[in-house]
């Protein structure tokens, strides 16, 4: 009899906890729903400010090596993700970017160095604020960025 007793209640205790996990679970999306649609106002806000600091970020590291960042156009495509590790989301740029050979750098002669490269420029949202470290993947869109690191990123959707 007693034992009836014990295996109700632990069904009962193990429903109650069941349903609580489950609660929690549902917050934790709306909260990440809510911090996302948060975050991506913020982005559009501060978008031309984050671009030009991407920009001098960009080209202050030297790469490629022996060309001059001659000009970079950022386009409309957006594409979001989260990082995996940190839970931080990250925004994704279409970028062009025209290249020109710094003077004595090796470069003069080669003829490819004026065309315009496709490329994806990475933002990161902090919790607080969007920064950039400058970094530039060369050679694809936004969605074939995030498809590339999809071990350590997975992507948001953001509509």
């Amino acid at each position: 009899m007693w034992l009836a007793w014990i295996g109700g209640i632990a069904a009962v205790a193990g429903l109650v906890g069941w349903a609580v996990w489950q609660r929690r679970v549902q917050r934790r999306r709306v909260d990440r729903a809510i911090e996302c649609e948060k975050a991506k106002q913020l982005f559009r806000r501060r978008r031309e400010h984050l671009e030009a600091h991407c920009l001098a970020r960009a080209s202050a590291l030297g790469t490629p090596r022996g060309l001059i960042w001659a000009d970079c156009d950022f386009g409309d495509e957006v594409a979001f993700a989260r990082d995996r590790q940190t839970g931080h989301l990250q925004a994704f740029v279409a970028v062009t970017i025209r290249f020109e050979a710094e003077p004595g750098g090796g470069m003069e002669e080669v003829e490819a160095v004026g065309r315009l490269r496709a490329a994806t420029a990475v933002f990161h949202f902090d919790g607080h604020d969007w920064h950039t470290n400058g970094r530039i993947v060369f050679n694809l869109t936004p969605h074939e960025t995030i498809r590339r690191f999809r071990r350590e990123i997975e992507p948001v959707d953001l509509l």
